[in-house]
């Protein structure tokens, strides 16, 4: 939730974790360091909290300016209530104009009308995913000459899913591989499990389903629709669970990695010898259509575009390339993305 990995990271004992974070195998017995106005929550909350309670540099000019002005026109609606008695005229009419001059003298727009804006457009802001530190921010934006935009979800899609075509080795079928895949990682609840999974039709009924955490899952996959289907026993996973790993899909796969991707490899079991990988699915967090367009225009207006994230330096750079943005900094935590 934090880090903006889109990736599982693994943890272990003595590790961090953070709380609203979906824990996606296995279970962890976690001691509460912080609750409370402590939290991570807690602390982003309070930030909201305390830009709707800022002050814009035009709101603090309205109150010197009313800690004259008031008096003044206090003082000039009393002179005119005593100047209308004075004259002649009945109580009702020098009340009304003593009033009138308070009314029309009152300078709500700027005492009331600027801190209800600032209020109503940092809570509007949050509701849309934008947190506004606070209204003398607004005002500051005019001279801005640089931006900083994180990574997922922002410029990308915030989900995995399958990119490119899937590396098949010794004549295999790549959608049939592809298909495989899909029948196994449904039985998952892996994010990267759940981008191939979508990205094809399962090719048929599993039983014996396992689940390797940190690994991959196993099966057997009796294939369906075809004449004389079969029970294949298959593999998805890391190169750790397979037996053997061909050279040229290692060589493959390193080249998705490069750009950032994750690589799971498909396989299935060879007489006794073990899971023999055929094909590499490449899974990765998809750049929005929109981004590339909104950094040019970025661009146009003369801004520096940074590109801060938690994720891998492949990743990042990556997507970087991608998009066009002038400086890329990973593995950043989000303390860190503010220094």
């Amino acid at each position: 939730m934090v880090t903006g990995e889109p990736v599982p990271v693994e943890v272990g004992v003595g590790d961090d974790v953070v709380g609203a974070t979906l824990n996606t195998n296995g279970s962890l017995v976690v001691e509460a360091s912080a609750v409370g106005s402590d939290t991570m929550l807690a602390q982003v909350t309070e930030l909201v909290e305390q830009a709707q309670g800022s002050k814009a540099d035009v709101q603090r000019l309205a109150d010197r300016v009313a800690g004259v002005f008031v008096p003044i026109v206090l003082v000039i609606a009393l002179g005119t209530l005593l100047s209308w008695f004075l004259t002649g005229h009945s109580a009702q009419d020098a009340f009304t104009a003593s009033v009138a001059v308070l009314i029309i003298a009152c300078p709500c727009a700027l005492g009331l009308a600027t801190p209800m804006g600032i209020m109503v457009g940092t809570g509007r802001g949050a509701q849309m995913g934008v947190i506004i530190k606070g209204g003398e921010i607004l005002e500051d934006t005019r001279a801005v000459d640089a931006i900083v935009l994180d990574k997922t979800g922002t410029i990308t899609e915030g989900s995995m899913s399958v990119s490119g075509t899937t590396h098949a080795f010794g004549g295999s079928d790549p959608s049939r591989l592809l298909s495989l895949a899909a029948a196994l990682e449904g039985h998952s609840e892996h994010p990267v499990a759940a981008a191939i999974a979508r990205a094809a039709e399962p090719a048929g009924e599993v039983t014996g389903f396992e689940n390797h955490p940190g690994i991959g899952v196993t099966g057997t996959i009796r294939t369906r629709g075809e004449p004389g289907s079969e029970e294949i026993r298959a593999g998805v996973g890391r190169r750790s669970l397979f037996s053997h790993v061909p050279e040229e899909l290692e060589a493959a796969a390193s080249q998705d990695e490069s750009r950032g991707a994750t690589v799971v490899f498909v396989g299935v079991e060879e007489g006794t010898g073990g899971l023999v990988a055929l094909g590499a699915v490449a899974v990765s967090d998809t750049v929005k259509a929109t981004s590339p367009a909104a950094v040019d225009a970025f661009h146009d207006q003369g801004l520096e575009v940074t590109m801060l994230t938690g994720d891998n330096r492949r990743a990042a750079e990556s997507v970087g390339e991608a998009v066009g943005v002038d400086r890329g900094v990973a593995e950043v935590l989000p303390a860190a993305k503010a220094e």
